[in-house]
């Protein structure tokens, strides 16, 4: 029996079920309607909730211009901010300081999810700089590796749900300060 022969039959079948009883034609309908209704509410509040937080400009910005957002973003948290020098910086973009601790950070403006590499560059650069903690921030994900290796390491991973969230937070911080 061919693909087309077993699909005519599931649409036969299909149909009989359908044209069987009335109440469970309607039970059908209700279901397949409002799991499709359902769907496309989750994706509008999901898509509503990206745009809101300006991930997919994000998306769009140079490695260079990400690291310049996250100060921006990470000063309106409350810590003060530097750059680290553009080359030589022993894998560490960004220097937060707050209430004595200093906070490495290395910004990872990806496509893809962010892999080991990232963890270990941060990860060697703690003690270079004399850090309390290290973070990766992306807008994107982790791999599993990365993820265990961050962990063994005390490093502190920021994916693109968290740092969404982060924007979320900061633009109902403005929109109650104006």
């Amino acid at each position: 029996m061919g693909f087309l022969e077993s699909f005519k039959m599931g649409l036969d079948l299909f149909w009989s079920l359908l044209t069987a009883d009335p109440v469970l034609t309607i039970f059908i309908l209700l279901f397949f309607c409002g799991s499709l209704f359902f769907v496309f509410i989750i994706n509008t509040i999901t898509e509503q909730r990206l745009r809101k937080s300006g991930i997919l400009e994000i998306d769009k910005m140079s490695g260079r211009k990400f690291e310049e957002y996250l100060q921006a973003l990470l000063k309106a948290r409350g810590y003060y901010v530097q750059f680290t020098p553009a080359s030589g910086d022993y894998g560490a973009d960004l220097i937060l300081t707050t209430k004595g601790k200093k906070i490495i950070v290395q910004a990872k403006r990806y496509k893809k999810n962010v892999g080991v590499k990232a963890v270990q560059e941060i990860a060697s650069a703690r003690n270079y700089y004399r850090a309390d903690n290290c973070w990766v921030i992306t807008n994107s994900f982790f791999t599993e590796q990365a993820k265990r290796l961050a962990s063994s390491n005390q490093v502190r991973l920021v994916d693109r749900k968290q740092l969404t969230n982060w924007m979320i937070l900061e633009g109902k911080r403005r929109e109650r300060a104006q």
